[in-house]
């Protein structure tokens, strides 16, 4: 969700927006799906050797699984996010947060950050860690909470705090 204020960085995703627990919910109907409608006597090779009809009810459990998972997830619509003041300087941040459960939370002022590493992991997703100036890596302050271009929102910090490091690993 983008801010209308340029002096404002806001980021937040719920739970119905986030498209993994859309995933989960596919995921789960073909496997609850599949758990029910196939026979597990035909759950057997061409030549007959090999048959684990036990497969079946335990795709169909997965599946069920995921699906109520997936349903809990959007009942609660869970969010995650973070806003940032370029004018004050205020950092918020928070994860799992809902209308009756403040979540795992925090907050800053940036000229108390000194230094945003961002990881890059072959073949996977990135990873970002916030530390203050007594080197404490900032809790729940990661890349789940942050608008998706990680390098473009810590050098958002950095032209207004230079102070702060950015240390990019590869």
């Amino acid at each position: 969700m983008a801010s209308k204020n340029p002096d404002i960085i806001a980021h937040e995703v719920s739970a119905r927006r986030d498209f993994r627990f859309w995933l989960m919910l596919l995921f789960g109907l073909v496997f609850a799906y599949a758990g029910y409608t196939v026979d597990p006597q035909t759950n057997c090779s061409e030549d007959g050797r090999e048959c684990a009809p036990w497969l079946v009810p335990i795709a169909a459990v997965i599946g069920l699984g995921c699906t109520l998972g997936a349903l809990a997830h959007f009942k609660a619509n869970t969010s995650r996010g973070s806003r940032l003041d370029l004018g004050t300087g205020e950092l918020m941040w928070w994860k799992d947060r809902t209308s009756s459960h403040a979540g795992d939370s925090g907050a800053i002022n940036a000229a108390q950050i000194s230094l945003i590493r961002i990881s890059r992991i072959e073949d996977s997703n990135d990873t970002l860690s916030v530390y203050d100036l007594h080197g404490e890596r900032l809790h729940f302050l990661d890349e789940e909470v942050i608008p998706w271009r990680m390098e473009k929102w810590a050098e958002a910090l950095i032209a207004r705090w230079p102070h702060i490091e950015l240390e990019i690993r590869d």
